[in-house]
C-alpha cells in the first residue's frame, strides 16, 4: 500500500492510496464514524431560561456543538481515576450567562480553561428578546459515535475508485471530435491517452457518453487505486482524525490477531 498524495485543509482530508483494497478503506471509514472519540456536551445544568425554547431543546443544541478535542490529554470518564466524578483529566466544563436581546452563540460558552475555548463560535443556540436570559453550566466528556451521534467526529467519509479511460485506437478521429464537443477541461487527449482532469466530474463524462451513444470510449475503475475523503465537524482536525483512526484500527487488528492465536 502506498499513499500517493494527502491533502488536509483543517476540517477536510483527501487521500490518494494505491495498492490497497476496499475492505481496508471501508474499515477505516467505519472507525471514523463509530469508534473515533471526541468531546461532546453530556451534562447540562440550566439555572435560568426565560427564552422561547424549552430546556430540552437548548440542551440538545448544546450537545451538537463541536468541542475542541485533545485525545492526548483526556481519557474516558468511566476509565478515569476519579471514578466518574468528573475531574480535569476526563471532563471539560463551560458556563454561559447572557441577558438581553440578541443571539446566543456557541462562542458564548466560557471554558474553565482558555485552551478549551470553542473554535466553531458562530453556531446559534437561541435568540433572546427584550430582557430574556439564559444561564447554564455544561460538562463535556469523551464518547464515540456508536454510542450517540453527538460524539461522531467525522461526517460523510467516502471513497471512490480511480478511473482509467480507454478508447478504440482505430477510431482516434471520432475520439477527437467527441472531445471537442465536451466542456473545457472535462476530458483531454494526450497522444494516445485520454485523461479526465477532475475525477469528481466522472459522472458528467458518463452522462455524455450515454447521451451520445459513444461505444468507442470505455471507463474502468481500479479498486486498488482509491481516493478517500472525509470531513470533521471541527472538534478534531482532519489530520488528527486520520491519525487517531488509524491507531484504533491498528489496535483492533492486533486484538483480532491475538484471538486467532488462541484458536490455534
Amino acid at each position: 500500500m502506498k499513499v500517493v498524495n494527502a491533502e488536509f485543509k483543517h476540517k477536510k482530508g483527501v487521500i490518494h492510496i494505491e495498492g490497497t483494497a476496499p475492505y481496508f478503506i471501508n474499515s477505516l471509514r467505519r472507525i471514523m464514524i463509530a469508534d473515533l472519540p471526541k468531546l461532546a456536551v453530556d451534562d447540562v445544568i440550566i439555572y435560568d431560561n426565560t427564552s422561547a425554547l424549552f430546556d430540552e431543546i437548548i440542551s440538545h443544541r448544546l450537545g451538537l456543538i463541536p468541542i475542541p478535542t485533545d485525545l492526548e490529554l483526556l481519557i474516558f470518564r468511566d476509565e478515569c481515576s476519579c471514578k466518574g466524578k468528573g475531574c480535569p483529566n476526563c471532563t471539560v466544563r463551560y458556563t454561559l450567562s447572557k441577558e438581553g436581546a440578541g443571539v446566543v452563540y456557541s462562542g458564548d460558552l466560557q471554558p474553565a480553561e482558555k485552551s478549551w475555548a470553542i473554535k466553531e463560535d458562530k453556531i446559534p443556540i437561541v435568540e433572546l428578546f427584550n430582557d430574556q436570559r439564559l444561564i447554564l453550566e455544561v460538562e463535556a466528556v469523551l464518547g464515540r459515535g456508536k454510542t450517540q451521534a453527538k460524539w461522531q467526529a467525522v461526517q460523510a467519509p467516502g471513497y471512490k475508485f480511480m478511473p482509467t479511460i480507454n478508447f478504440d485506437k482505430k477510431k482516434i478521429n471520432e475520439v477527437k471530435e467527441f472531445v471537442k464537443t465536451l466542456e473545457d477541461g472535462l476530458l483531454t487527449l494526450k497522444g494516445e491517452k485520454l485523461e479526465i482532469l477532475d475525477i469528481d466530474k466522472i459522472s458528467v463524462l458518463e452522462f455524455y457518453l450515454h447521451k451520445n451513444n459513444v461505444d468507442f470510449i470505455e471507463i474502468k475503475r481500479d479498486n486498488t487505486n482509491i481516493i478517500f475523503s472525509f470531513e470533521t465537524d471541527g472538534a478534531l482536525s482532519a489530520e488528527d482524525a486520520l491519525i487517531n483512526s488509524l491507531k484504533i484500527l491498528e489496535e483492533k487488528y492486533a486484538d483480532f490477531g491475538k484471538l486467532l492465536d488462541k484458536l490455534k
